[in-house]
């Protein structure tokens, strides 16, 4: 019970953590990443954050009040806690792995007060995430290590790109 307590508060901490400290240094790099995108060529024409259709999406939670979700990023399948008081989509290093991301040590930036103390971040933006053919594209992300992070987050980088609600144990995602 007590490391069920723990996690929570390591949630909460990092939740408002990333919120305070990520804004910062994704700041560099979106705008970096804005210059790159503009001299390359897209493969995919779609806007950020947009879909071809309405879609909706019920989340039902676990019995303890959390969300799960698997979700596709950039096609490839990554399971979520999703965690509106988190500011931003979270990877766990292995997960991210999987997705062939493997931040550089230089690239670890970024820093969190957590439950556990101070830990970096690599910050990284995903192409597109998908739940259930919801889609929201070009996702700012941060990368910690699997010791710190026992669960990836679907935060409100993902959450942002469209309509939720909270209704009864259900969790409706609307796009």
């Amino acid at each position: 019970m007590r490391a069920l307590v723990c996690f929570f508060i390591f949630v909460a901490v990092l939740g408002v953590g990333l919120s305070r400290d990520i804004n910062r240094a994704l700041t560099k790099a979106t705008a970096d990443r804005s210059m790159a995108m503009a001299a390359a060529p897209h493969d995919d024409p779609a806007p950020q954050n947009a879909s071809s259709g309405s879609r909706t999406v019920t989340l039902n939670n676990d019995g303890r009040g959390h969300f799960r979700v698997d979700a596709q990023v950039d096609g490839r399948h990554v399971d979520f806690l999703v965690d509106t008081g988190a500011s931003m989509v979270v990877l766990r290093e292995s997960d991210a792995a999987r997705l062939s991301i493997f931040p550089r040590p230089s690239e670890y930036t970024g820093r969190v007060q957590t439950a556990n103390g101070v830990t970096k971040y690599a910050p990284v933006r995903l192409n597109r995430i998908e739940v259930d053919g919801i889609t929201v594209r070009d996702v700012a992300a941060a990368v910690m290590p699997d010791d710190v992070l026992k669960v990836n987050l679907l935060g409100m980088t993902f959450l942002s790109g469209v309509k939720w609600t909270h209704d009864r144990g259900r969790l409706v995602l609307e796009q």
